[in-house]
């Protein structure tokens, strides 16, 4: 019997009293919204082929992810090949070990090799071997943080050399752990392969702790970080809290995305200012963060400052360079908030006692929690089981609680960034008890922000143009 859910709710009259919390009733002008009773989420997530009202177009579902009653690969005949890219981050090597434990005990497996220091592993002048993987060898490195099988930045743009080694290597299942820029390189090793005619699968696992993948639900190690984070800031408020004026100011990860620095801030309940790289501030003025911390310390004596490292950046003097992975160079705002804040209260003989913490490396090289371990285990076994069937050019996420497929042209399209609209950020000013805006003059926030996003979009237009020049070759 087919149950018919109501889930209509009931109010106890017409709601005729304005709200005393001062949001927006409009979408569109980057500040954070009210939900009006016509906004809804649709129940039905999965969708099975014996539906009674098929999907007209399949290409604009998510496949779902899981073992396949027939597989692509022969197990006795698979080679497979795992590397990490980019920045640690909490549950690399419980990835690694999800990988090898389900390949060798589920499928069979016997050929695993592990890529030692990112893509700079394939390059022969640099003289790392491989590891042999197996079950007995990868069964306890879940208990550590880094990397068992090492990282480094840079070199996925050496698609050629890559593939050499690849073929060199004989493998033909080839698991890359690593971020956006990694999955990108990923997709060019893809790319090439297919050039060559070789039957090489190549499945990505998102690894940035930053949360900054589009699509996915969250990235394995982002709840770990918010854990860690969430112990630095209250510490930071322990010691604000016991001081006369005290300042507590805590730097997190998070480069174009704020995401663990909202979070932390919601989690702690002790955090009055969170600054994020998708909501520019100004420092001085009669209405930027100096003043209203200011009026902080005047009303409750002690304040705590969560900021993200890409925060504030166009305060700063940047040098516009790029690392290895072809990351623009931030200039450190944890360290110029601090001096900005000290000289600020020093020049009007305000006094003050601030404390400054930065445990991003701290933050990075933690072993998991509980929760991000069971994430981590179930994308590496999602990932094994997309392998055998011979899927390819895909990363493994978390869509609506599901494991799904995700083509790595779609999940590399742009950054995922906080909404300064969403919901989320609503709960951090409601946390906080900061302002919408610490600005002076509210058109230039709009129109930089309409900027910002304009210019994101551009850059996922460009690549997607690429993707279907790539399709159509």
């Amino acid at each position: 019997m087919s149950i018919t859910y109501d889930f209509t709710i009931e109010n106890l009259g017409e709601c005729k009293v304005h709200s005393p919390i001062e949001l927006s009733r409009e979408h569109g002008n980057f500040r954070a919204t009210y939900v009006k009773d016509t906004s809804f989420v649709r129940r039905p997530v999965n969708i099975f082929e014996d539906a009674q009202t098929p999907p007209d177009d399949v290409s604009t579902l998510l496949e779902k992810a899981g073992p396949r009653e027939l597989v692509y690969f022969n197990p006795s005949h698979v080679t497979a090949g795992i590397c990490t890219c980019g920045g640690l981050c909490p549950g690399l090597n419980d990835v690694i070990r999800a990988v090898v434990r389900c390949l060798w005990n589920r499928y069979g497996v016997r050929r695993i090799r592990g890529i030692r220091f990112g893509y700079k592993g394939f390059f022969t002048e640099q003289g790392f071997d491989t590891i042999d993987l197996n079950p007995d060898l990868v069964d306890t490195i879940h208990k550590i943080g880094g990397s068992f099988l090492g990282t480094s930045r840079g070199g996925g743009d050496r698609v050629i050399d890559i593939v050499d080694s690849i073929e060199r290597l004989n493998i033909n299942m080839m698991f890359i752990i690593g971020g956006d820029g990694t999955q990108r390189g990923a997709l060019d090793i893809a790319n090439e392969i297919e050039h060559r005619g070789l039957k090489t699968a190549v499945v990505g696992i998102p690894k940035t702790v930053d949360n900054d993948l589009q699509f996915i639900d969250r990235s394995f190690g982002f709840e770990t970080a918010v854990q860690k984070a969430t112990q630095a800031i209250n510490s930071c408020h322990m010691e604000a809290h016991s001081q006369i004026n005290g300042i507590g100011l805590v730097k997190i990860m998070g480069r174009e995305s704020g995401f663990i620095a909202a979070a932390s801030a919601i989690a702690s309940h002790e955090a009055n200012f969170c600054l994020i790289p998708e909501v520019p501030f100004d420092l001085d003025g009669p209405n930027g963060f100096l003043a209203h911390l200011e009026q902080r310390l005047i009303k409750r004596h002690h304040a705590v400052i969560v900021v993200a490292e890409g925060a504030g950046q166009e305060l700063l003097t940047t040098t516009n360079q790029t690392d290895a992975s072809g990351n623009k160079k931030l200039a450190d705002i944890g360290v110029y908030l601090r001096d900005k804040i000290t000289e600020h209260f020093a020049a009007k003989k305000f006094h003050i006692n601030l404390k400054y913490i930065d445990p991003s490396y701290e933050v990075r090289a933690a072993v998991t929690t509980a929760n991000d371990s069971i994430y981590c285990e179930r994308l590496g076994n999602n990932a094994v089981h997309a392998a055998m069937a011979g899927k390819t050019k895909i990363v493994i996420g978390l869509v609506h609680g599901k494991y799904v497929h995700i083509p790595i042209s779609m999940a590399t399209l742009k950054r995922n960034t906080v909404d300064p609209e969403s919901s989320m950020w609503r709960d951090v000013l409601d946390a906080t008890l900061q302002p919408i805006y610490m600005v002076n003059n509210i058109n230039t926030v709009t129109e930089k922000l309409q900027k910002n996003q304009d210019d994101a979009n551009s850059a996922a237009e460009s690549r997607l143009q690429k993707v279907q020049a790539m399709k159509n070759k």
